[in-house]
């Protein structure tokens, strides 16, 4: 804002205004003086004021200058939180995989624990049966245990009159068995069940013959012939 301060040109004029003029600027003399106090107050504190700015700017350029300081040190610090970070990414992966690796290999045991269990159950199932069978074998083996002591010793006898070729004969015999008992049943069973039609056949073929020797008897000459057979067959068998 532009102060009323009167120059030559106001002084000049008002000189030739008149004197009314002249009271006016005499008056306003002292109103320029106040002004002039005034402004010179205003410029001390204009000049505190630049003053006491300059200091908030070098206290503000030094702030700046730690909050650059301490701008790098956290950049460095963010770079060093990102290499961490980035690590611990990594590591996180690692370890992603390995849970993954340790599932699959808790899924297999669970199903190989699985497969035990019932393996386990079959065991137990086959234990039983085992029991059962042992409970009864003991009970066989008592009851057979007065007979083979009873026998021990004729089977200590066999044994040792028992020669290898008997007991080679022995096999020999019970390989044939099947062969054996088939001829028996396709040829000598079939001929014992005519048996019971032919025996009375044979008692009437031996009273035939007695009857025949009866009446061969009776022949004069046949008693001596038949002497005489007797005698040779005699002679004739080995004694």
């Amino acid at each position: 804002m532009r102060l009323p301060v009167p120059g030559p040109r106001d002084v000049l004029s008002a000189l030739e205004r008149g004197s009314e003029q002249v009271e006016a600027l005499l008056g306003a003399v002292p109103r320029a003086l106040a002004l002039l106090d005034r402004a010179e107050v205003l410029i001390e504190r204009a000049s505190a004021t630049v003053d006491r700015v300059g200091a908030v700017v070098d206290a503000a350029t030094a702030e700046v200058a730690r909050v650059g300081t301490v701008v790098d040190a956290a950049t460095v610090q963010v770079e060093r939180v990102g290499a961490v970070v980035d690590a611990a990414t990594a590591e996180v992966a690692r370890v992603g995989a390995v849970v993954d690796a340790a599932t699959g290999e808790v899924t297999r045991v669970g199903t190989v624990v699985t497969a035990a269990a019932t393996q386990l159950d079959r065991v137990d199932t086959v234990v039983d049966g085992a029991a059962v069978q042992a409970t009864r074998a003991g009970g066989l083996l008592d009851a057979l245990e007065p007979p083979l002591t009873a026998l021990q010793p004729t089977l200590q006898t066999l044994a040792d009159t028992t020669h290898p070729d008997e007991v080679a004969a022995l096999v020999t015999l019970v390989d044939h068995l099947p062969a054996l008992t088939t001829q028996v049943e396709r040829d000598v069973l079939p001929v014992l069940t005519t048996l019971g039609s032919v025996a009375p056949d044979l008692h009437e073929l031996l009273n035939v013959s007695r009857e025949l020797n009866e009446i061969l008897g009776k022949i004069p000459g046949i008693g001596r012939l038949k002497r005489r057979v007797e005698e040779d067959d005699d002679f004739e068998t080995p004694q």
